[in-house]
């Protein structure tokens, strides 16, 4: 006779009484299929947390059964070095935690290791698995804590921004085949549908309409239970932790129709409404792939910034000789080469040869910084024309460039997720439609109430469900947002995620870059003056062998060609030396010339000079400014008109930023500002004030992009800058910018009216169906009606656009 299983006192799998390991317990007996699931369950009861079991009473457990990889290896300083972060004495390690599958295991989680001696603070997010641990290495490893973990019943590996885009592209990837499946076989279904639909009102032989419901339950079965898995499983989860989602609603909707679809084939009575499940699921289904498409992970942004630097250095030896060695392994005084070219990875000091730097990438400023021996360097700026020895004076994890990183990291880790409309109704109204629907079912099926067959009823919950399946609710902000993405790319704005419409239309207060944003960031010969006659070809040729771009800009404004010289030499970060037919040439800076001889005027001349002079005599000044974009004063009143305040950051100086602010219309300015300053800016408003937006081009703006409600970059920008926005102005003018403001207060507008639509709809049908008056027929062609208005409504921005 065959024996009756029993369940795991911890697992709560089922196994035969001859497998398991029994322990008594007093007067209780337990059983264990393993002796990892008996040593968890003594673990739980010695640290007084029995209530783990109340909350995971109906989720069975997976007992450990697969070799875990060795613990030791965390405490190795190399992996330290990589993974964690120093918190004064303290340290701090992200980890993802492996087999957490509900609220319970979270709980689980976080209450051993907080009762764990050494673990200052342990948080762990349900919907990633990413947990973030503060401990005391003087009272615990960071292996005992893994092995804590471990001894639960779960796994943890240190969290790798790479790991995580795995997993992302493995989900898109999937929504996608399970997409194409839905679309395919309900193009199909709808062929079929249309024969249906003209048999059900011109009449149809039974054994053909029976044909045409095989066909269809064929093609509605994978659409059903493989792309429709996700609802399946969303509702499971919702469920399981006590609420009712919009997955509920449509699994719970595909499914009845599904089966009384399968009733009405086999058994040749009533209508079958495979078409419908199908729609059900691809509609709602397109709605996620949109979503899934518009995630933004922070650690894309991460790895881009640590592209900036280069991981191996080449460091010199007390012989000379030059060793290439890991960034992480140098230390402070460690004597580093920098070739032309290169960047610095580390902050420290020049002690040997001169370069110019181009520090755009931190300052945001363009003309590039003469550095020469005792000049400091920053991590992260680049060698142009010239190779210098470098004394270092931190390491990288305490160097300019990393803390940069480090504050990027936190900024994204607080930035708040974009609640959408759509979300904040789709909970109690799928609440609301099941019980409603539930109800109905009672009212019409009950002796006190309509009294009708169970068929009738059947047919008129389902019709509830259907005719209110939140197809148009689901659709309301992602088609819209769709439509006005795609015309936001028309129009040069590239939205990164749909839902950062509804933010930028919300939009009060905007944080402006100067360099870059509202001037072209680069110097243009805005005055010539001329002191004594020169040939212009002079100067070209003068010019046209410098990289500085001061010498650049004024090759540009020179309209001759160049022409032959005896004799050229480039005093580098002062000023060139030409030799034309006996004559000598100087061009440069005013101290420059003065050297040469040259005398100077007086007279206080704005913005940046190029001299140039022949032999003792001056002969010309060119004046060079950052000129402003074009619109630049359009924009800023068309802000004003708008309502939202404009506010300017650079890290200028205050005369050339007044100067500028002047020019536009711009109140409210801060000049001289380093990166963190200009981020503590952005966050004091957000503080004060929703809907704050940050436009910059530089790493110098990273922080502050990532700590604003909405980042937007010029398309010239860095990188990392680019990398760290929510919105890139791909055409780099300020018209786009401008377009970007109204295309999502228009969209957002728009996604308004569609959930006024959607909700109306529900409004005038559900009553109907409630009644019995609209039969699943009807129903799912009111849903699709309902969907096509919605669709319908988002397309008018284009005809407006």
């Amino acid at each position: 006779m065959r024996r009756e299983k029993i369940a795991c006192s911890h697992c709560h799998l089922e196994f035969s009484p001859d497998v398991m390991i029994e322990q008594k317990a007093g007067d209780e007996r337990l059983y264990f299929c393993c002796k990892g699931c008996q040593g968890v369950y003594n673990l739980i009861h010695d640290q007084g947390l029995e209530r783990f079991y109340e909350r995971s009473a109906t989720v069975p457990l997976t007992p450990q059964s697969r070799h875990l990889e060795e613990s030791s290896r965390f405490d190795a300083p190399a992996f330290m070095a990589q993974f964690a972060k120093s918190k004064g004495e303290l340290l701090e390690i992200a980890l993802v935690v492996e087999g957490i599958h509900c609220a319970a295991c979270v709980w689980l989680n976080e209450k051993v290791l907080h009762e764990t001696d050494g673990v200052v603070e342990a948080t762990i997010n349900f919907s990633t698995n990413k947990a973030k641990i503060l401990w005391d290495p003087t009272q615990i490893k960071l292996s005992k804590i893994i092995d804590t973990i471990r001894a639960i019943g779960y796994d943890a590996y240190a969290y790798d921004p790479k790991v995580s885009e795995n997993k992302n592209s493995t989900v898109r990837k999937e929504y996608f085949a399970r997409l194409i499946v839905a679309v395919f076989a309900s193009m199909n279904i709808m062929w079929i549908a249309l024969a249906h639909y003209a048999g059900y009102f011109t009449g149809m032989d039974a054994s053909i309409k029976t044909i045409l419901n095989v066909a269809e339950w064929i093609l509605a079965t994978p659409v059903l239970f493989y792309s429709g898995w996700v609802f399946y499983r969303g509702a499971y989860y919702g469920a399981r932790n006590g609420f009712v989602n919009m997955d509920t609603l449509v699994a719970t909707g595909a499914t009845l129709t599904y089966a009384y679809s399968i009733y009405a084939t086999l058994t040749q009575h009533g209508e079958a409404y495979f078409d419908s499940v199908s729609m059900i699921i691809t509609f709602v289904l397109f709605g996620k792939f949109l979503e899934v498409l518009s995630k933004k992970a922070a650690s894309d942004t991460l790895d881009k910034m640590n592209r900036h630097i280069p991981m191996e250095v080449n460091k010199v030896a007390s012989d000379g000789t030059i060793t290439a060695i890991p960034l992480h392994s140098v230390e402070v005084d460690d004597v580093l080469e920098v070739r032309a070219g290169e960047r610095f990875a580390l902050d420290g000091v020049v002690i040997e040869g001169e370069t110019y730097v181009d520090e755009s990438s931190l300052t945001g400023e363009s003309v590039p910084v003469w550095k020469q021996k005792g000049d400091s360097v920053i991590s992260g700026t680049n060698a142009l024309n010239g190779s210098v020895r470098m004394a270092v004076r931190s390491t990288f994890e305490n160097s300019t460039f990393a803390k940069l990183v480090r504050m990027l990291e936190e900024s994204l880790d607080k930035k708040p997720a974009i609640e959408r409309l759509a979300n904040r109704l789709s909970g109690r109204f799928s609440s609301t439609i099941l019980f409603l629907a539930i109800m109905t079912f009672i009212v019409w099926i009950a002796p006190w109430g309509v009294d009708a067959t169970f068929e009738r009823t059947l047919m008129v919950a389902i019709s509830v469900i259907v005719i209110a399946c939140p197809c148009a609710l689901a659709l309301a902000t992602p088609v819209a947002t769709l439509v006005g993405v795609s015309l936001g790319a028309k129009k040069g704005v590239l939205f990164k995620e749909a839902a950062h419409i509804e933010t930028l239309a919300k939009a009060t207060t905007l944080f402006v870059d100067k360099t870059g944003t509202l001037t072209y960031g680069k110097p243009m010969v805005v005055e010539q003056i001329d002191f004594a006659p020169i040939e212009e070809s002079i100067v070209a040729s003068m010019t046209a062998q410098s990289i500085h771009p001061i010498s650049k800009a004024v090759n540009s404004y020179c309209e001759s060609p160049t022409r032959g010289h005896e004799r050229f030499v480039s005093h580098a970060g002062r000023g060139i030396e030409m030799i034309v037919a006996e004559h000598t040439y100087w061009g440069g800076s005013a101290t420059f010339l003065r050297e040469q001889g040259v005398a100077i005027p007086d007279e206080v001349y704005e913005g940046l000079h190029f001299w140039v002079a022949r032999d003792k005599e001056l002969c010309r000044l060119y004046r060079l400014e950052d000129t402003l974009r074009e619109g630049a004063g359009e924009f800023v009143d068309a802000m004003k008109r708008a309502h939202i305040e404009v506010i300017m950051l650079t890290g200028d100086t205050l005369h050339n930023a007044q100067a500028v602010a002047n020019a536009v219309g711009i109140t409210t300015l801060h000049a001289h500002l380093s990166p963190d300053e200009k981020a503590a800016l952005v966050k004091a408003r957000r503080a004060i004030s929703e809907g704050v937006v940050m436009v910059g081009d530089g790493v110098n703006d990273t922080i502050a992009l990532a700590s604003a409600d909405i980042a937007i970059s010029m398309g010239h920008g860095a990188d990392v800058a680019v990398d760290t926005s929510d919105v890139v102005l791909l055409h780099d003018d300020l018209y786009a910018l401008q377009e970007a403001f109204v295309v999502a207060r228009r969209t957002y507008r728009l996604i308004k009216q569609n959930l006024l639509l959607s909700l109306l709809y529900n409004a005038t049908t559900i009553p109907l169906a409630v009644s019995g008056y609209i039969i699943p027929l009807i129903a799912a062609l009111s849903m699709s009606a309902s969907s096509l208005l919605v669709v319908g409504n988002s397309l008018r921005i284009k005809w407006k656009g």
